[in-house]
């Protein structure tokens, strides 16, 4: 096993790079990228210094993999910006505030609204279909209304 250490080659440190770059297209997550990319960095050290003793190939391994992972984590947190469309993917958050009249009246707290082609379920107090309600909150798929006047 030392003696296979102290003769690691560019080649090693390629097919290790290597291996864990196609690990990751299985699914890492990114996290297998950058030890790849350190893994091949090391490699391309060899081969320009084949002296490099097995020791500091690993100690270059090992930072070179820190450096890339904390380089790619800061990139990922300063590239990181809020949305155009913060209710892009919450539907019914863009009525809340707005004044609908109901389609089927409110029996036992539950009816429907129609917004625009769509039917929504909602609760709230009964009230008579053709009543004025505004929508004030929404859990989930069930608009919350309050009578409007």
């Amino acid at each position: 096993m030392w003696d296979y250490l102290q003769h690691l080659s560019y080649w090693n440190w390629l097919a290790i790079g290597t291996l864990l770059l196609i690990l990751e297209v299985f699914g890492a997550g990114g996290y297998l990228l950058w030890i790849g990319i350190a893994a091949a960095s090391v490699g391309v050290l060899t081969y320009l210094f084949p002296a490099l003793p097995w020791a500091l190939q690993f100690i270059l391994f090992g930072a070179f993999s820190v450096l890339t992972a904390v380089y790619w984590w800061r990139r990922q947190r300063t590239a990181a910006k809020p949305s155009d469309q913060p209710g892009l993917n919450r539907r019914g958050s863009e009525l809340v505030g707005r004044q609908f009249v109901l389609h089927e009246a409110i029996n036992a707290g539950h009816g429907k609204i129609k917004a625009g082609d769509t039917l929504w379920l909602v609760s709230g107090p009964d009230l008579p279909a053709g009543s004025k309600v505004k929508v004030i909150g929404q859990d989930g798929v069930l608009l919350k209304v309050e009578a409007s006047g």
